[in-house]
This record gives structure tokens, C-alpha cells and sequence, in this order.
């Protein structure tokens, strides 16, 4: 039997792919990383509509899942 990866993406709080993270990550660690750096970053400039972020996975029917939605741009919005 052959070990598939997961693959995860970000996205917004409408579930859509995240308007500048969309790109596939090869962890979860990877892309909550992603995540904060841009949080920290580039994304202390956006609107709140812009940094509510959620990660998916990429299920074996090939359909994307909802995982988690990370606090950590809100908390930084909301501070």
C-alpha cells in the first residue's frame, strides 16, 4: 500500500481559497506558519473580512475539507 501525502490550502472565512495564501502546503505546520507570518505581516493591513483564516485537507475523494479556523489574525484584529 503506498503512502499518500496530504496537501492543505488556506482560506477564508467564506471558504473560499484565501485571496493571497492559496497555494498548496505539504503540512499543516506549513501552512499555519504561512498563515502567521502573514498575519504578523502584510495581513496587519487588511480588513477583518481578509484575516480570518481556515485550513482544509484535501480528502481522498478529491473533495477540500475544513479542518480548523486558527485564531491568531483575530486575536490580532480584535486586540
Amino acid at each position: 500500500m503506498a503512502f499518500k501525502r496530504n496537501l492543505y490550502r488556506l482560506i477564508g472565512l467564506d471558504g473560499s481559497p484565501h485571496h493571497v495564501l492559496d497555494a498548496p502546503y505539504e503540512s499543516i505546520e506549513a501552512a499555519l506558519g504561512a498563515a502567521k507570518l502573514w498575519c504578523n505581516g502584510q495581513g496587519l493591513r487588511c480588513t477583518i473580512k481578509y484575516k480570518g483564516i481556515g485550513v482544509q485537507v484535501l480528502a481522498g475523494n478529491g473533495t477540500w475539507r475544513t479542518i480548523c479556523y486558527p485564531s491568531n489574525c483575530l486575536q490580532t484584529a480584535l486586540s
